[in-house]
């Protein structure tokens, strides 16, 4: 895990515990003796990609500081059903408490993860790179973007703040590319900033407009036909990367790649996905 995401992995774990616990997990309370000590284990019960383990190990450490982890499978490896990810031994009531949050933050990791190496494959042997987006649950992007690194795409901007990205909206309300640019330009020198700047375009003239303006990394072409992306492509290459975005589905992702772009950006990543199936699961202590 990257060390800039752990302060938003914490929290979210927090806020898992806080929605799933509140004052009491009263059904084990009740019903398990405080000190009682047991065993479960992961149950892969779906093909694809596993994601989460590294996260599972963390809310369980959070539940009961003591436990103890056998991990069998890594993170951004391929399973089938039967496959054991990991065995957990610890606090019987902790173990109870944490099965449903690691359940939730992996069966969709790993779903993200699996649909990502969809996509990924889909490219292979091409210098094109597969994105995710900002279209992700909201307070678990962190998770979400650490998916698609495992199941082997890349990772656009985390959020608004650690690059500069010119969409339609923001370049309508300024004027226009020219000025949008010259005013961001502006903005960083102002505030003492260096951060990748990349402006998305909607035809072949507004890429003429970024050239003008000048100072951009890369080139989004929003809904760009297959012809129209290979004109971009020929007028863009070696002066800025250039990202394919809108539209683009696992049928036409090859193609795209194809025509010479250096990223293809899929919002299905991460807002269209089925989670992948597993179970946790008693076994016996040993």
């Amino acid at each position: 895990m990257k060390k800039e995401y752990l302060p938003y992995v914490e929290e979210l774990i927090e806020l898992a515990i806080k929605e799933d616990i509140g004052d009491g997990d009263h059904t084990s309370l009740a019903s398990i003796p405080a000190g009682e000590r047991g065993r479960m284990k992961l149950l892969v019960k779906q093909e694809g990609i596993i994601a989460g383990i590294e996260i599972a190990q963390m809310v369980m450490r959070r539940l009961d500081p003591e436990v103890k982890f056998e991990q069998i499978i890594n993170d951004g490896e391929m399973v089938k059903p039967g496959d054991i990810a990991f065995y957990v031994e610890g606090r019987v009531i902790s173990l109870l408490q944490a099965e449903r949050i690691v359940l939730n933050i992996m069966q969709r990791m790993s779903g993200v993860a699996t649909q990502t190496a969809v996509y990924v494959k889909e490219l292979d042997g091409l210098k094109a790179k597969v994105l995710d987006t900002r279209k992700t649950t909201p307070g678990m992007r962190v998770l979400d973007k650490m998916a698609v690194k495992l199941g082997g795409g890349e990772n656009h901007r985390i959020g608004l703040f650690d690059m500069i990205l010119l969409k339609d909206n923001h370049i309508d309300f300024a004027g226009g590319i020219v000025p949008a640019v010259n005013k961001v330009r502006e903005y960083l020198k102002a505030k003492g900033k260096e951060l990748p700047i990349e402006v998305e375009v909607r035809s072949l003239k507004d890429i003429d407009s970024v050239f003008e303006a000048g100072g951009v990394d890369r080139i989004m072409l929003d809904n760009f036909s297959l012809p129209l992306t290979r004109e971009a492509v020929r007028r863009i290459a070696g002066r800025a990367e250039i990202e394919s975005s809108g539209g683009i589905t696992l049928d036409t992702l090859r193609e795209y790649g194809e025509a010479g772009v250096d990223f293809v950006s899929v919002g299905a990543l991460t807002h269209q996905i089925k989670s992948l199936d597993m179970s946790l699961k008693a076994v016996e202590l040993v």
